[in-house]
């Protein structure tokens, strides 16, 4: 007997007559009775019993779709899996990203795509650079989010947001007098530098070399959550992205530094693996945190 044979038997047992059962599945009275003999010549006995024109599952009857409830429950469980896949409310989403993105406006997405898709399960990387790209290259992670992606075969990327580096400082300090800082305003404070070699940390070194302005730093760290830490220990001042130094973790005033130093934050992922539903549905999420940032940031 095969999975549909049993469900006519199971619907027949439920509903007490043929006629019933046939309404139910959408089958014709006639087909049902066929089914019936059909089965019962598989079988090699009888599944009803006939008195004064109704039907009787027989024991052997009733046997055989007792058996078969973990198989229907079991085909429940899945269609109610595929609807939750096919509206995004199940799944499971592998995201990493590099710290500024990461611990600001991507942890406010995965809040919000809970809230609205309770049943997925998150799994979420923070890393350098390198390791964002290398996790979406190896699959690892389906997104990948990142400031300064500047393109790699075989992967695609969506520019989510666009500011400059900014200048941070205790509130108080000197400096937070100036609308503006350059490389020259830093000659006489601490300066807390993003760690050479890093794109962040590269691209501030080249706005002092275009300025002509020796690059002299107190202390060198390599993300800026470490450098907005120690600049509110008043260890220093620091020029980060824009993202970190308006996340609200940090008393810090923030200024703008000149030469700009653009930023761009960008979503990536595989161009050889189109993005899952729950992905489409969560980096819409993003766009709507992105969008609730302040325009002067």
């Amino acid at each position: 007997m095969n999975l549909r044979q049993i469900e006519i038997l199971r619907a027949i047992i439920r509903h007490n007559t043929t006629v019933a059962a046939a309404r139910v599945l959408g089958l014709s009275q006639p087909a049902i009775s066929n089914a019936i003999r059909t089965m019962e010549d598989q079988v090699g006995f009888a599944l009803f019993q006939r008195v004064n024109n109704r039907i009787y599952p027989t024991p052997e009857a009733t046997i055989i779709v007792d058996d078969a409830e973990a198989i229907f429950d079991l085909h429940e469980r899945l269609e109610g899996r595929i609807q939750d896949l096919r509206d995004s409310r199940a799944g499971q989403l592998r995201l990493v990203a590099t710290p500024p993105i990461g611990y600001g406006m991507l942890a406010t997405a995965i809040q919000r795509t809970q809230s609205l898709r309770p049943k997925i399960r998150t799994y979420f990387d923070v890393r350098r650079y390198e390791g964002v790209i290398n996790s979406v290259e190896s699959h690892k992670a389906e997104l990948g989010f990142a400031l300064g992606f500047s393109g790699k075969p075989g992967l695609a990327s969506e520019i989510l947001y666009r500011g400059e580096m900014v200048c941070v400082m205790p509130p108080g300090h000197p400096l937070s007098e100036r609308r503006q800082i350059r490389p020259w305003d830093l000659q006489d404070y601490h300066f807390i530098a993003l760690e050479s070699g890093t794109k962040l940390g590269e691209a501030t070194r080249s706005a002092f070399d275009q300025e002509d302005e020796g690059f002299s730093f107190s202390a060198e760290v390599r993300y800026a959550n470490t450098a907005c830490t120690l600049a509110e220990a008043n260890a220093g001042v620091a020029i980060v992205d824009p993202l970190t130094a308006s996340s609200g973790r940090f008393r810090l005033v923030s200024r703008p530094f000149a030469p700009a130093i653009p930023v761009a934050a960008h979503a990536i992922w595989s161009e050889n693996r189109s993005l899952s539903r729950l992905g489409r549905f969560f980096l819409e999420r993003v766009r709507e945190v992105v969008s609730d940032l302040p325009k002067d940031l």
